[in-house]
């Protein structure tokens, strides 16, 4: 991680503390695409964000993510890796509407942006489907009849789901998981996002530790601390354990 960005990274830290988790994931996209304006950001398909952050994820902590989640059926926990490089030759999101027919329903809609996230966060947790249906579908029809988007049957909406994942397949990555123990397969989402932002928070918690030390010690200033480099900072950490 670069000296030079580790400040910037603590301010994105502490201002994703207060927010809530599109307002993180903005965040961090920021961090992934500096000085891209923020409805820019807001406006992209989610599966174009989402490779951002795992190139940035890729820069900061490597390409090597574990996941780990409890097994529903037994007390065991299970584990899968997975690298970001896998999502360099990926596909860009289709451009222009999606479309999908199913018993006699038409529609045509668009991926999912984080500004239509955000909107679903803000609105009332019954509500948040259907902000999202109004948002991004464009038109929809039953029998040649056009119908309101919040009218769509879960068929439909399934259908939609499976079209917006095979068109922008860096929005939905899932992870084959198996229960060493009992041998449970199961289907995990990595949240890029989320995933992230909990490596950021014990980064930089573990880096304000180390401020700490050796502010107390030293009389160091923030700035000077997180200067040095990473092998100097740990010996001067060891020297402080010793003394």
């Amino acid at each position: 991680m670069e000296r030079a960005g580790q400040a910037a990274l603590l301010a994105t830290w502490e201002a994703g503390l207060a927010a809530g988790r599109t307002g993180r994931a903005l965040l961090l996209h920021t961090v992934a695409r500096p000085g891209a304006a923020t409805a820019e950001l807001l406006a992209v398909p989610l599966g174009e964000r989402d490779a951002a952050l795992f190139g940035l994820r890729a820069a900061l902590f490597g390409e090597r993510l574990t996941m780990r989640i409890g097994c529903p059926d037994c007390p065991e926990e299970m584990e899968a890796a997975f690298d970001a490089g896998q999502l360099t030759g990926a596909a860009p999101p289709a451009t222009g509407p999606l479309r999908v027919e199913l018993d006699g329903w038409r529609v045509a809609f668009r991926p999912a942006t984080p500004g239509d996230l955000a909107a679903a966060e803000q609105a009332p947790a019954e509500r948040a489907r259907a902000v999202l249906l109004e948002r991004c579908v464009l038109t929809a029809e039953h029998g040649g009849e056009p119908v309101a988007a919040r009218q769509l049957p879960e068929p439909v909406q399934r259908r939609m789901a499976e079209a917006a994942a095979a068109a922008d397949p860096c929005a939905d990555v899932r992870l084959n998981l198996s229960c060493p123990a009992c041998g449970r397969p199961t289907l995990a989402e990595l949240d890029i996002a989320s995933y992230l932002w909990e490596e950021l928070d014990d980064w930089a918690r573990a880096t304000l530790l180390d401020v700490h030390l050796l502010a107390t010690a030293y009389g160091w200033s923030e700035a000077e601390i997180l200067a040095l480099s990473p092998l100097r900072r740990r010996y001067y950490l060891e020297l402080c354990a010793d003394a």
